[in-house]
């Protein structure tokens, strides 16, 4: 279903955003992404509970390995597919601008934080005389609470936009 958005004169139309080439597989995408974010987060749950007494050291590198990839991977999505697509669709809405503009700085504090967590994984195990086990613990939990934070608002808002038949 096409629906005018701009004042009469104008020769645009814009097109609800289920019917954009692509936005089925977009939003199959981010729901893969959340689902592997989701599981992420329950290992590193398990992985603060354990803390200090952590045995399966090669388990906690490869966390600390497949963290940066996996939210830059996530991210990149977002901004490069459904942000766009959002945009084109709900030009005429100035709050899902401003909404978009905090997921990108929110994406941005993730991707520094997810450093950070790698990077104290990867010190718990290769120096853990250095390494506080508490605080990498208060790290890890607060990493995974705000990156769940986050999911279920694009999942409880912005998935919705993308797939609901009356614009928001």
């Amino acid at each position: 279903m096409k629906t005018p958005t701009h004042p009469p004169g104008h020769n645009v139309v814009r097109m609800h955003i289920s019917e954009a080439s692509g936005a089925v597989e977009a939003c199959r995408l981010l729901v893969r992404h959340h689902d592997e974010q989701i599981a992420l987060c329950r290992r590193l749950e398990d992985l603060a509970d354990q803390l200090p007494d952590v045995v399966d050291t090669q388990s906690c590198l490869r966390l600390a390995k497949q963290i940066n990839a996996m939210i830059r991977t996530a991210h990149e999505h977002e901004e490069r597919t459904l942000f766009p697509m959002l945009l084109a669709a709900h030009d005429d809405d100035e709050r899902l601008g401003a909404t978009i503009e905090r997921l990108r700085y929110e994406h941005w504090e993730d991707e520094s934080y997810a450093d950070e967590v790698s990077d104290g994984l990867e010190r718990f195990v290769t120096d853990r005389a250095s390494s506080n086990p508490e605080t990498l613990a208060y790290m890890l939990r607060g990493f995974f609470e705000g990156l769940r934070r986050h999911i279920a608002f694009e999942r409880e808002y912005i998935l919705p936009l993308l797939t609901s038949e009356s614009p928001q």
